[in-house]
Order: C-alpha cells, then structure tokens, then sequence
C-alpha cells in the first residue's frame, strides 16, 4: 500500500503551531514533548518540529512530506533507475526506514517503509 505517511512543518514556535493546528483540527495531539507535537490525521501524521541545525548525516530539517510504501528498496531503485537522485540512501532511523529525495521543484520528499 502506498499513502502519505507523514507531513513535516517545520517551526521556530511549536506551542504556537501546534496551537493552530490544534484549533484546525478541533483535536490535541497525540503527542507532543519540548520541541514538538505530533497530530493523528487518519492513516497519516502531522509532525510539528522545532527548527532546528540538521543531525550530521540525518535528513534537512525542513518542510516536507512522506510517501509510505510496502515494497521500500524496490520503490528507491525504480526511482534511481528512472534517474532520481537520493540525497539520503535508505537506512533505519529512530523512527523508522527511510531515504529522501527532492521531487522536480526542489520540494523535499521522504520515502519509508510502511
């Protein structure tokens, strides 16, 4: 199955954010801790992150989307063998399996594993 797992929206002011989201929504998060909030949109998430410096070798810490899907390595090499550049190859982090590309426009995209 394919679905958008997850929507990144970087911030200086999560109390903030999360607040309008919150009100957008009409519910709290589902989790939230100094720098952050997480909401449940359906199947997806909403992740609400303090701006902050990108983890050495981690992923840009900035606004982006992603794509969920079954068959992980096999999505990364069809998008490689149909010339996509990963700017991070695969690999597990704390919150699962992903890489990260950017689509056409620039605009940054994570693949994971569902």
């Amino acid at each position: 199955m394919t679905a958008i797992g997850e929507i990144a929206l970087f911030t200086s002011d999560v109390e903030r954010t999360a607040a309008f989201y919150r009100d957008l929504t009409g519910a709290p998060p589902v989790a939230d801790w100094p720098g952050g909030a997480l909401f449940a949109l359906g199947s997806g998430r909403l992740l609400v992150p303090e701006r902050a410096a990108t983890m050495d070798d981690g992923p840009p810490n900035e606004d982006h989307f992603a794509i969920s899907v079954d068959a992980f390595d096999e999505a990364c090499a069809k998008l490689v063998a149909h010339g996509s550049a990963l700017l991070l190859e695969p690999r597990d982090y704390a919150w699962g399996r992903s890489a990260y590309l950017r689509d056409p426009d620039g605009r940054l995209v994570e693949l994971s594993e569902s």
